[in-house]
């Protein structure tokens, strides 16, 4: 039986190598013009990820969630660490809270403009992680604990992967916003509610496991 394998293997690759793939005489800026067309949304970065391969995003989405999930599961049975590191210099408080204010500006931007330039709700749910995390290297931990239960970002964070998930069963069952007029914010139909409902997914889901991971392993 190993060898039948053997030679299942050899034979495929010989298929590879040896049979020619002829691709469609279509340039790459005709595909992507078509996508931008299709999608009605110039970035078609984020026409390919909440369009022509949404299927793949939900799960993506998901696997984030569990990944989350996970990180807290793990790490339950452990002990808390006593006493916390962090930067407590002036200058070092400066530079990161001015970064924090950059990013988050930065994230805002990507979320809500995101299907019109490079970025998109990824991007967007990163730089919102990150701005989180220079916050936490210069607070404490207790006082970012309390922001998060208060703001009851946790619920927030559910909220907005069930959202997604309805959103996306929706407009895979063929039902979609009117496109508008391309290149306008108010355009691309499910798009800029898909990128803005992951940019809040990865921001949230990234400053739960920063809390679990100061609260368990420190930071410094």
């Amino acid at each position: 039986m190993k060898w039948l394998y053997v030679l299942a293997a050899i034979a495929f690759y010989l298929k590879v190598l040896l049979m020619s793939h002829r691709l469609p005489d279509v340039s790459d800026l005709a595909i992507v013009e078509s996508i931008v067309q299709d999608s009605g949304v110039p970035n078609a970065v984020s026409g390919i990820i909440f369009r022509n391969r949404l299927y793949d995003t939900i799960f993506e989405v998901v696997v984030f969630t569990i990944a989350i999930m996970g990180a807290t599961f793990l790490l339950a049975n452990e002990k808390p660490i006593h006493k916390i590191y962090q930067f407590t210099d002036q200058p070092s408080i400066i530079l990161a809270r001015l970064g924090a204010t950059i990013t988050a500006l930065v994230s805002l931007e990507l979320g809500i403009r995101g299907h019109l330039s490079p970025g998109g709700g990824f991007a967007a749910g990163v730089a919102g992680g990150t701005a989180i995390g220079l916050i936490a290297i210069t607070s404490n931990s207790e006082s970012m604990q309390g922001i998060y239960r208060r703001w009851h970002a946790a619920t927030w964070e559910k909220v907005s992967v069930l959202v997604f998930i309805l959103l996306s069963v929706i407009t895979l069952a063929g039902y979609e916003l009117p496109h508008g007029e391309l290149g306008t914010l108010l355009s691309g139909g499910m798009i800029p509610l898909f990128n803005f409902l992951v940019a809040l997914k990865v921001a949230l889901g990234s400053w739960a496991i920063i809390l679990v991971f100061i609260r368990y392993r420190g930071l410094l």
